[in-house]
């Protein structure tokens, strides 16, 4: 137990999000609805937030921007392997720029844990 302890604040089997979006394209103002997919680790641990990044990629000039972040403050245990579903809400700015070859957008999600490494995850969204 406690060597999948020490595993698990190192990263390794630690639990995972995953952010579920019901499709790839959307519009300025258009509200996103979907779901962060929070899969257990090997052991049971604390989450302590959830931080969502809408962040514009302009290739061009080789910079990133973060255009807006929703917080999800979550006090939850989390139990070895359960799945949870957490809903997610994200209503994009009415003067977003649409995507091109210059210009792209993804959501950057980060769970972090009351102990332990956070886990990442990146879904690229176009605007249309």
């Amino acid at each position: 137990m406690i060597l999948r302890k020490s595993m698990s604040l190192l990263g390794i089997g630690s639990a995972r999000i995953d952010l579920i979006l019901p499709k790839e394209a959307y519009r300025p103002a258009e509200s996103i609805n979907g779901y962060f997919l929070i899969n257990g680790g090997i052991i049971e641990q604390k989450i302590k937030r959830i931080d969502c990044d809408l962040v514009m990629v302009d290739h061009t000039k080789g910079n990133e921007k973060v255009i807006d972040t929703a917080t999800f403050l979550r006090s939850k245990q989390i139990l070895s392997e359960e799945l949870n579903e957490i809903p997610f809400v994200f209503n994009l700015p009415a003067t977003i720029q649409a995507s091109s070859a210059s210009i792209s957008y993804h959501f950057k999600t980060k769970l972090t844990f009351s102990e332990g490494i956070e886990s990442i995850d990146q879904d690229n969204i176009k605007i249309i």
